[in-house]
């Protein structure tokens, strides 16, 4: 099988994209990749944080998951993003970490890492494919191959057809409205395959 190594990096602050996280490690490990969850360093202020019960409950829930590393991004062969929405954007915890990986471009250790990007929102039209492609920009900067899910699967239309990457849209409760569990599933499958045909070009 695949002994493609995969690091989902993601940020959450109530919980939903670190669920998408677990979802893709499922989706990637039945293909045969070694995976790693990571998230990236929650740089809210306290007071933030404490003010929103479910943002607390989740900050203290994962408390024991690792926060990225450089380490992580040269180890792996493949990456999947997980993130948010923030008017249209990334979070700026994740546009700060990649902010600093500045030295592993100039030495070009970020080229030809096949990565892959999910999101959500409150709203199906709340910037979830923007978000994604805010993403990949710095991904073509990194010299990385994109791999979406296109509409290579099924599973994409019941979630919500949004061929950049996996989206979901929560409600006020905090509930995935959609049904993306199998579509986050493929993504990863794929974005592991295509890893897969990379590792062995550039072996080959």
């Amino acid at each position: 099988m695949s002994n493609v190594k995969l690091a989902i990096i993601y940020y959450s602050s109530t919980g939903t994209n670190y669920q998408l996280a677990q979802m893709a490690a499922v989706g990637a490990k039945a293909s045969g990749a070694e995976v790693k969850i990571v998230k990236v360093q929650e740089l809210a202020p306290e007071a933030a944080i404490a003010g929103n019960p479910a943002w607390k409950a989740h900050v203290e829930a994962t408390q024991d998951v690792p926060v990225v590393t450089h380490d992580d991004l040269t180890w792996a062969d493949a990456i999947i993003f997980s993130i948010p929405t923030r008017f249209g954007n990334m979070p700026a915890q994740m546009k700060q970490f990649l902010d600093t990986t500045g030295g592993l471009w100039f030495q070009g250790k970020l080229a030809n890492k096949v990565v892959s990007a999910m999101t959500s929102a409150q709203n199906p039209h709340g910037g979830q494919e923007q978000t994604i492609l805010s993403l990949y920009t710095t991904m073509h900067h990194w010299g990385a191959i994109v791999a979406t899910p296109g509409y290579t699967d099924p599973s994409i239309f019941a979630a919500g057809g949004n061929p950049y990457g996996t989206s979901v849209t929560v409600d006020q409760d905090g509930n995935m409205v959609e049904n993306v569990r199998e579509a986050v599933m493929h993504q990863a499958k794929r974005t592991v395959t295509v890893a897969e045909w990379v590792k062995k070009g550039l072996q080959g």
